[in-house]
């Protein structure tokens, strides 16, 4: 039997009765499926979303002591930033749920109409609804890489849990060189192609736990949590190799390279990954120039 995913809950609810019952609910499922934690106002409920705990779920009743209504899925799809909202109303309400929903919930559970095995059923299937619609936006479609999107958002949550676990990262920028004159000689079509071919390249070179993308154009963004397979020296070693038989292949009309601008972060890392790609790009445009003067010394 596959284990299903983790998904750390907070249940916002006043009701002592209707909190009872969701806990009850969510201990029958698998050991450590929905491990929940619980506030009975909104303001705590917000508070816990601001601080460093995991979140993935968050199940709010529309009717709290210091809020209410559309007003109260306003304020939590503001402050849960990439959580799943499940909202639960009333009998009477159910107008407000699928109100809910244009707001930025994914669901909504009328109280009284499920038992617990539909309770936990219809939070799977919101996650699962969450996590398809997260891939779409955030795949690039040319090369089904993370997109710029989707590279910022788990490149962030990958320097917390890198950074809580005490260990450091590398963060790469790289551009693919000659893709201008690829498409000037060959057309646009055998530029697409070369950005894919560029990207399998990546992907070979990096293991599926480092995160990859495209964040537009020519250029490519890696992040690869410390351990000895991802020195600066390995990385780079890997991605040279994959180059080379790529590069080795008979009958190709040119050949495919990246400049590439490296950032070696500690695990007490402070800046943001907008400050390293920064630090990265300025890197790989040096490097660049140093290709470009070694290729002009050797002409």
């Amino acid at each position: 039997m596959v284990a299903r995913r983790t998904l750390h809950v907070l249940l916002i609810e006043d009701n002592p009765g209707d909190a009872r019952l969701v806990r009850e609910w969510l201990r029958e499922a698998e050991p450590d499926e929905f491990p929940l934690t619980h506030v009975s106002t909104l303001g705590d409920g917000l508070a816990h979303l601001a601080g460093p705990a995991d979140v993935d779920l968050v199940l709010v009743d529309l009717s709290l002591p210091d809020e209410s209504g559309l007003d109260t899925v306003r304020r939590v799809v503001k402050g849960a930033g990439s959580a799943i909202i499940v909202v639960m109303t009333g009998a009477d309400d159910e107008e407000l749920g699928i109100s809910a929903v244009k707001e930025g919930a994914q669901e909504y559970l009328i109280k009284g109409t499920v038992d617990g095995a539909q309770f936990r059923r219809q939070l799977r299937f919101a996650a699962e609804r969450q996590e398809n619609f997260r891939t779409e936006l955030e795949r690039d479609e040319l090369t089904t890489l993370h997109n710029r999107r989707g590279f910022f958002a788990l490149a962030e949550r990958h320097m917390v849990t890198a950074c809580r676990n005490g260990h450091g990262f590398v963060l790469l920028f790289m551009d693919l060189d000659g893709l201008k004159p690829i498409n000037d000689q060959f057309g646009h079509t055998e530029g697409n192609r070369a950005l894919v071919e560029a990207a399998e390249i990546l992907k070979r070179s990096f293991r599926q736990s480092d995160i990859v993308g495209r964040l537009g154009g020519d250029e490519f963004a890696a992040l690869a949590q410390g351990s000895a397979e991802s020195s600066e020296d390995k990385l780079r070693a890997r991605l040279a190799a994959e180059l080379a038989a790529v590069n080795a292949q008979p009958d190709r009309s040119y050949a495919l390279g990246f400049s590439m601008g490296v950032v070696v972060c500690p695990p007490d890392e402070t800046r943001s990954i907008d400050e390293l790609l920064a630090v990265a790009d300025e890197r790989m445009y040096a490097d660049k120039r140093a290709r470009r003067a070694g290729r002009a010394r050797s002409a």
